[in-house]
């Protein structure tokens, strides 16, 4: 069999697997409605694509089913205000996702009619939208030939082909490859296939190779390591950074919060008053920075993970008679925290020194100590 014929044999092997194993998704179009001609909506492509980063597929559908009620269109997205898509989003982090959301909402709008161009080209010269997505909206809402690269792609095609160059060095090579294997028919399919089967068959552990589709052709399974794959470059251990994050509630029950510059890390989200750390710097951890005078109490640490470094955060809680008035911020009604925009360190910054503050069932009062 020649290179032709064995392409196009993996590529047919896969889409039989994957009409019979698709995953049920709510931004999916499945096989049986794409045969009967149904295609799929390019705002909802898009959108999951872009919640999808870095998150996983059950924490993506119930944030999708949010967006999808709350904005059913791309111009409902780019109408609405800023303030409300920031919260919609908190809880998914990588909180400039949702600024260039918001800013790809009001381009697709203004520029083009409401409606999303059609090409990777034009795909990635919208705000936001790199290589991978513009590969991805494409490939599945508008059926180009796109060669789809996420996470799980790579470990699949990484083992298909015992590919030994460490990542992220050989992504190039991975492309390559997967832009071979696309067929010109259904490459939506194709691309959401290896987004399947890398889910739930060719995982990172104990993968299921005795129900792959690829398991005759799969080199890594030959060499009994397919677990070996992808190769990874060592990593680089994450600097640890310190900082203090200052809790005040007032006698009616109310939080003073803040919002965050636009720009930087959780830029334009909602925060409780913190120093000045950064991924590169720590910032004060006593309560001499506490950002007014009250009788600031250490309330115990809580660490977050961000990509590239380590935080932990010395919380203080504070007991405020009256409402200060402060031109930076605003009390808002500790009930009512879960529709603000904050970021999960800062829920976790609240919930250290509010333990209940997060409990609906058993709401905050005024008269709650902890």
């Amino acid at each position: 069999m020649d290179i032709s014929s064995q392409i196009s044999s993996l590529s047919g092997e896969l889409l039989c697997w994957y009409d019979r194993h698709h995953r049920d998704l709510p931004w999916r179009i499945s096989p049986p409605m794409a045969a009967r001609g149904v295609r799929p909506d390019p705002y909802h492509i898009w959108l999951s694509e872009v919640m999808l980063q870095q998150t996983t597929v059950p924490a993506v559908k119930a944030y999708f089913a949010k967006f999808i009620e709350r904005w059913p269109t791309v111009r409902d997205l780019a109408a609405a205000p800023t303030d409300d898509v920031m919260a919609a989003w908190a809880g998914l982090g990588y909180y400039a996702r949702a600024r260039n959301l918001k800013k790809c909402a009001e381009a697709v709008a203004a520029e083009h009619d409401g409606q999303f161009p059609d090409t990777e080209d034009g795909l990635r010269a919208l705000p936001g939208i790199g290589d991978y997505t513009a590969a991805a909206v494409a490939a599945i809402a508008f059926n180009r030939q796109a060669a789809v690269m996420d996470g799980n792609v790579e470990r699949v095609i990484s083992r298909l082909d015992a590919i030994a160059t460490p990542l992220p060095a050989a992504k190039p090579l991975m492309k390559q490859k997967v832009a071979l294997l696309t067929p010109a028919d259904r490459p939506g399919d194709f691309a959401q296939a290896m987004m399947d089967l890398g889910a739930t068959i060719c995982t990172p552990k104990r993968p299921a190779c005795a129900l792959c589709p690829f398991n005759n052709a799969c080199e890594a399974l030959r060499l009994h390591d397919p677990e070996h794959f992808p190769v990874k470059a060592a990593k680089k251990e994450k600097p640890v950074r310190q900082g203090a994050a200052f809790v005040a509630v007032n006698g009616n029950g109310e939080i003073y919060l803040r919002r965050r510059i636009a720009s930087g890390l959780l830029g334009g989200m909602t925060e409780v008053p913190t120093t000045g750390w950064t991924a590169r710097i720590d910032g004060e951890t006593s309560a001499t920075a506490a950002p007014f005078p009250a009788d600031w109490q250490a309330a115990g640490t809580v660490t977050h993970v961000f990509t590239h470094f380590e935080l932990r955060l010395s919380i203080y809680r504070a007991q405020v008679a009256t409402k200060t008035a402060r031109n930076e911020g605003w009390w808002e009604p500790v009930t009512n925290l879960e529709v603000q925009a904050l970021p999960t360190v800062m829920k976790k910054a609240i919930a250290q020194a509010i333990p209940r503050a997060f409990d609906k069932a058993n709401a905050y009062t005024s008269g709650h100590n902890s």
